[in-house]
């Protein structure tokens, strides 16, 4: 089977590299968008999480500068994704972003970290119910950015009212909230129930089960889904310790990514590919419908802030087995080949 090349809106590090780590090099972004290659991700919004500003500012400028100076960057990196910090800073909705950082809505925040980058940054995560953020989303949504709601608290009327503001997505909906919420009144059925929601979710049997995954998505619709991975710099690595904005974080034998000693995940080490062989193997969709929520609906959903910077993309094509490996990649000049080895740790190219 041949597709378009996977994308990928949640990337926070990929193969040991962490894009949080505000010293990241031309030669480690390259190292990490290989390993992504081999994954079938030819395109992907590179995501920095909630901070202070300075270590926001620090963060953004050093990632910018390394895509720009890398040989893969200026072509699979259009742009950034920022996931918060107008989050929700209660337990179980923070997960494993510092709530000490976390600020009242900034629409001023958003456009001091661009003015100094080399590409935009072109989705924001929030939470509705933050002061400001629905001011906020109004002002991202008129410059060309897309909204998204996460670690977030919002009610039925938040969404709703965050939807009219111009929120357009759901992100790894499901995950950022506390383990204990109303039966039926909680965020998760509040954004299911707005239809001018993407969701986006993790499908890596960890974050949600699968099961609950069948009912996420029938909730929400095949038309209006997307895989991301959420992914850190623990992902297509070995069990151990990595680095992930400035926390040290464990890749388990189980597949989890967790701060040591604690329970809640901070991000996953799934790799796109595989999240699309899960919802085969689930019974959730038919390889084509999960290559397309990997693919054509991350495109989608992300179109209108493209169209509003006078972005077009090279999204290349990718090689599948008939078991689901990725076995080539093109991308513009750029031509790999993969073993099948290339499901493993380290890909293989040719």
């Amino acid at each position: 089977m041949r597709s378009a090349g996977l994308i990928d809106l949640q990337v926070n590090g990929f193969a040991g590299i962490d894009f949080n780590s505000g010293t990241v090099t031309p030669d480690e972004i390259d190292h990490a968008l290989e390993a992504m290659l081999a994954t079938g991700v030819t395109l992907c919004l590179p995501t920095i999480i909630t901070a202070h500003q300075p270590e926001l500012d620090q963060r953004f400028r050093a990632l910018d500068a390394a895509i720009a100076g890398s040989r893969l960057g200026p072509l699979m990196c259009p742009g950034y994704h920022l996931e918060g910090p107008f989050l929700n800073p209660a337990a179980g909705y923070a997960g494993c972003h510092p709530p000490e950082a976390m600020t009242a809505a900034d629409p001023g925040l958003v456009e001091r970290l661009e003015s100094r980058l080399t590409r935009p940054i072109l989705m924001v995560t929030l939470a509705p119910e933050v002061a400001g953020a629905q001011a906020l989303a109004r002002v991202l949504a008129k410059t060309g950015r897309v909204v998204a709601i996460g670690h977030s608290a919002a009610d039925f009327d938040e969404v709703a009212a965050a939807a009219d503001a111009g929120a357009t997505l759901s992100t790894h909906l499901g995950n950022g909230m506390p383990q204990q919420l109303h039966k039926l009144v909680n965020p998760i059925f509040a954004q299911l129930a707005e239809d001018r929601l993407w969701a986006s979710f993790i499908a890596d049997g960890i974050h949600l089960h699968p099961k609950a995954l069948r009912s996420l998505l029938r909730a929400k619709g095949f038309e209006r889904s997307i895989l991301v991975t959420d992914a850190v710099s623990a992902a297509a690595s070995k069990p151990g310790s990595y680095p992930f904005a400035g926390m040290s974080v464990e890749l388990r034998d189980d597949g989890s990514v967790r701060q040591p000693g604690a329970a809640n995940l901070a991000g996953s080490a799934l790799c796109l590919d595989q999240a699309v062989r899960n919802l085969v193997a689930w019974g959730l969709a038919s390889p084509a419908e999960a290559v397309t929520m990997a693919s054509d609906h991350p495109l989608a959903a992300l179109q209108p802030a493209l169209s509003a910077r006078g972005l077009k993309l090279d999204r290349g094509e990718i090689d599948w087995s008939d078991d689901l490996a990725i076995t080539g990649a093109r991308l513009d000049a750029i031509e790999r080949r993969f073993a099948h080895a290339a499901r493993q740790d380290v890909p293989t190219t040719t």
